[in-house]
């Protein structure tokens, strides 16, 4: 997600206000008594966790556990049995191993993006220090450790005009973004991120290291790619890169005014627009202010001339107050949201729309208070062909994101009430799923799936892992 501007509206960006708010003041985790898991026999368990790894282990009365533990969004709470930081692959089979032989779960969290809140007694995984980047320009591929993020992956790649499928933001995990599919700037063109993969180093839910490709275990690596975490501990993924010798790219901002005239100027671009232009339509509420900043954000692969041609339309809408767009090295891409990069009490929901019609888009121009933003991501393109991947096929062809910020005791209540005025409001055209990698708690994996890619999905689960060692945020079987 993404709001704010550059230079002129850094004083009322979303990073400014969500360091205003005080990141750890609302949302920590809040561990009753009642919630900690204290008999003698979970006690030695857990303690002899540090025996079995080499990585740092945080369990519960340590210093840092509730720091070590906490998600991206603060406004979540995960009340989980230890926190382990792998030190290596060795570490990650010896985890897996000792979780089967104790009966627990464990659910990997690179950096704790998409988390739920239902991880009680689970062992929370970190994957920080499995960082190792390899790219083959020859080839066209790359190979990332599991706890990699997209910015570093796009550093490497981008001097050699390649790509890999990063979504909107730098610090998000390139495994996870892979697991859950991923939506990225350029799937219009080259579809989910997961479809660019072709292996995944794993431990399997009995602790064996093992490579899974299309063809050592097909049925794995269809649920792998854009199924979720579900399925084994992930500790390596290659995949191919694409052709990006250039991207135009940045934001343009408007008034609240000037959002009738936006949001018919998307419909039109979005329309017809070709599948290397990927454009959104952003709402942004500044806190303290009566009315919302419109913006449109966007990407095209190819040169300026072409990309400013395609969006022509914008520039005869008057009163802009801010323009980025330029020619800019891949690395480069995650600036145009200017998503936080440290952790925020933040709270999200997704909605896939089949169409903006004219009902439609009066309800997106509604007043988006108590949210802090709105943001409707185009999709279609590449996202709407047939995906050999649990990932699937993604008809629908526009993504409606809403999010708040929790900042008092309230306001998570009122935030969820504006979330459901938009689902009556759009009941219509609302798909009835969403990304796997939007979910947020409250849902359930059955909201990413169609009923027979879940059905598919949990019957290899049951296959794979009966005594569901690994737990993905969002289970597959929930």
């Amino acid at each position: 997600m993404s709001w704010g501007g550059g230079e002129l509206s850094r004083g009322i960006s979303r990073r400014a206000f969500i360091g205003a708010a005080g990141l750890g003041a609302v949302g920590a985790s809040a561990w009753a008594i009642d919630d900690l898991v204290t008999t003698r026999a979970t006690t030695a368990a857990s303690a002899d966790l540090r025996a079995v790894v080499r990585g740092r282990v945080s369990l519960p009365g340590d210093p840092e556990f509730e720091t070590a533990g906490r998600p991206w969004s603060t406004a979540i709470t995960q009340q989980v049995r230890a926190v382990v930081e792998l030190a290596d692959v060795d570490d990650a089979a010896a985890l897996v191993r000792y979780a089967r032989r104790e009966g627990l779960s464990l659910s990997v969290q690179p950096n704790g993006h998409g988390a739920s809140d239902d991880l009680r007694g689970v062992i929370l995984v970190r994957t920080s220090r499995l960082d190792a980047v390899r790219v083959d320009p020859a080839a066209r591929t790359a190979r990332v450790g599991a706890g990699v993020a997209w910015g570093r992956l796009l550093a490497e790649a981008g001097p050699h005009g390649l790509t890999g499928l990063a979504g909107s933001s730098p610090v998000v995990n390139v495994t996870g973004f892979c697991l859950g599919g991923g939506l990225s700037w350029f799937g219009r063109k080259h579809g989910w991120a997961a479809d660019s993969v072709t292996a995944f180093d794993i431990v399997d839910a009995d602790g064996r290291p093992d490579r899974i490709t299309a063809t050592s275990d097909p049925d794995l690596f269809w649920a792998m790619r854009g199924g979720g975490g579900d399925f084994a501990l992930v500790t390596a993924v290659d995949f191919d890169l694409h052709p990006a010798p250039a991207v135009f790219g940045g934001r343009m901002m408007w008034p609240g005014t000037a959002a009738s005239a936006i949001m018919t100027a998307f419909r039109d671009v979005t329309a017809d627009a070709p599948d290397e232009l990927t454009v959104w339509f952003q709402r942004f509420q500044p806190p303290g202010s009566p009315d919302a900043i419109t913006s449109i954000l966007v990407t095209y692969l190819g040169d300026e001339a072409r990309g400013r041609a395609l969006l022509s339309v914008f520039d005869s809408i008057p009163g802009r107050l801010e323009d980025t767009r330029r020619m800019m090295p891949i690395a480069d891409v995650g600036q145009i949201a200017l998503e936080p990069t440290d952790p925020t009490p933040e709270m999200f929901a997704s909605e896939l729309l089949t169409e903006i019609d004219d009902h439609t888009a009066q309800a997106l121009l509604q007043p988006i208070t108590p949210l802090l933003a709105m943001e409707i991501r185009h999709l279609g393109g590449a996202f709407a062909r047939p995906s050999d991947s649990a990932a699937g096929q993604l008809t629908a062809p526009y993504c409606l994101i809403a999010v708040g910020m929790v900042t008092t005791p309230d306001s998570k209540a009122a935030i969820e009430a504006r979330r459901q005025q938009y689902r009556a409001d759009l009941h219509p055209v609302l798909a009835g799923r969403s990304p796997f990698t939007f979910l947020t708690p409250g849902d359930t994996a059955a909201r990413a799936f169609p009923p027979a890619a879940l059905t598919r999905l949990r019957a290899i689960k049951r296959n794979r892992d009966p005594h569901t060692v690994i737990r993905a945020n969002y289970p597959v079987l929930a």
